[in-house]
């Protein structure tokens, strides 16, 4: 996908993501904007839109890192357990720090992601059996039983409820007030960029990095805490969104190879064009009603997953 196609598609996504909603606004309206849509526009439609973009580049990040890291395509945040991790994470400090902010919260689900993240990588220097989708079928595996966990002790102490909200992602509540902690993602994928040529190297393997002068371990484990940092933000602040950084950058790597410093900003603004797509589509299908942005980008994203599965297959990768 060429930048000169993805930023163009972007900027029209925005604006019509802007416009889209039951409270109608249209773009001659901005010339005469009264006090209720300037209050429309600031209190929700341009918090979600922003929310939307950080999210989707976020999560598509966070998946290329993964990938090259665990040097395994088919890993991401949604088949390594990190989502799951950090959905568990939340769960505690609710249980334990029940007046907890939001910012103590996202610290909480940012450890437990670590953890997660940590385990999965420890789990996958253990296997011998080194097969492309042998590896995240053991991240799924790993992410249900954090899951299961999690669902137990929500259903022991009747959290269930706030169990699913953060199961199913959702941009309809965001709000002014209630999406700030993604905007902590926005340094973090900066400093994913400035270190995407050490991210490179490191996924040539440990002896390759080491020879290079590379100290491996330091890079990886700063890699998963840029990952489990901004999941953690994703999934308090939106939900969790599946499929997202798993087929983003294997779309864009299809096109740009596995160099991180080039593929990043492609997999960044792919990664918010798709988002901004499935959740238009998600607001005009039954409008006035609206689909949940994880239904959207599941059936969308497994589409793609079979898809890509298939012409490795076929390509024999």
């Amino acid at each position: 996908m060429k930048l000169r196609v993805l930023i163009p598609a972007f900027i029209v996504l925005s604006i019509i993501s802007v416009f889209v909603g039951v409270k109608d606004i249209s773009l001659l309206d901005l010339f005469s904007l009264t006090e209720d849509q300037i209050h429309i526009l600031q209190i929700s439609r341009l918090p979600r839109l922003i929310s939307i973009i950080l999210a989707g580049v976020s999560m598509s990040i966070c998946g290329l890192i993964m990938q090259q890291l665990s040097r395994n395509k088919f890993v991401s945040p949604t088949t390594a357990g990190t989502m799951d991790s950090a959905r568990f994470g939340i769960l505690i400090a609710m249980l334990l720090f029940t007046s907890a902010t939001p910012l103590q919260k996202m610290v909480v689900a940012f450890a437990f992601a670590l953890i997660g993240t940590l385990l999965f990588m420890k789990i996958l220097d253990r296997i011998k059996f080194k097969d492309t989708i042998f590896i995240p079928l053991v991240g799924l595996m790993f992410g249900n039983i954090v899951s299961s966990v999690a669902t137990f002790f929500a259903y022991k102490y009747d959290l269930i409820q706030n169990m699913s909200s953060w199961l199913q992602g959702d941009f309809s509540m965001i709000i002014k007030g209630h999406y700030e902690l993604l905007y902590i993602s926005v340094p973090l994928m900066i400093v994913a960029y400035l270190f995407a040529n050490k991210f490179t190297v490191a996924g040539m393997g440990e002896e390759f990095s080491t020879n290079l002068g590379l100290h491996y371990k330091r890079v990886v484990n700063f890699g998963l805490i840029i990952v489990a940092l901004s999941t953690a933000s994703v999934v308090l602040t939106v939900g969790m969104i599946p499929f997202l950084g798993l087929i983003i950058p294997n779309i864009v790597s299809l096109y740009y190879g596995d160099h991180l410093k080039n593929t990043l900003p492609h997999t960044a603004l792919l990664g918010a064009v798709f988002v901004l797509f499935c959740d238009i589509l998600g607001r005009i299908i039954i409008y006035p009603f609206e689909i949940s942005i994880s239904l959207m980008v599941g059936i969308i994203g497994s589409i793609i997953f079979v898809y890509l599965l298939m012409r490795r297959k076929a390509y024999g990768l």
